[in-house]
């Protein structure tokens, strides 16, 4: 568990499952991705962060805020590049609010001091901007010459090119 002034970082509960699926059945909440989730293919992402958690002691954690459950925000490794990225993704109602950027830090923290990672990455659709202001406010940067284009997304698909931000330790 990681704790903030206003948030609690934790592992996955049962009770989740029904927000993360609202959360992700949302047009709005998913409006960089390529499309909003089936009820399975939530609850696959749900086991499968929760795994990852288990097995590695770090991960993708739930975000609760006076104990309502906004989303999540932690490390990964992609699958097709290298490093560690640090995401989030927090419900609708959760936006503006600074739960982000004040999970995030906690993140970079974490990822920085206890498991020694020298540079955290994060990259989205270029036209997500609410992200992109985000990893601005923890200092990430920016170099275009990093772009690409998501090799997860098929040729010309409107989301295919992406930003990437780093922040060293």
């Amino acid at each position: 568990m990681i704790k903030t002034p206003r948030l609690l970082l934790r592992e996955w509960r049962e009770g989740d499952r029904e927000p993360w699926a609202a959360m992700n059945a949302d047009p709005l909440v998913r409006e960089y991705f390529p499309g909003v989730l089936t009820r399975a293919e939530s609850d696959e992402s749900f086991d499968r962060f929760s795994a990852g958690l288990d097995s590695r002691g770090w991960g993708l954690w739930a975000v609760e805020h006076d104990g309502v459950f906004l989303g999540f925000t932690g490390l990964s490794v992609p699958s097709f590049r290298e490093g560690t990225e640090i995401g989030w993704r927090l419900a609708a109602h959760a936006w503006g609010q600074g739960f982000a950027t004040e999970a995030a830090r906690a993140v970079i923290d974490y990822g920085f001091s206890e498991l020694d990672l020298a540079e955290i990455i994060s990259f989205t659709a270029v036209g997500n901007m609410r992200s992109r202001a985000v990893m601005e406010r923890l200092g990430m940067t920016r170099d275009p010459a990093d772009d690409f284009d998501h090799p997860l997304l098929e040729p010309g698909h409107p989301l295919q090119r992406h930003v990437l931000y780093r922040l060293a330790r």
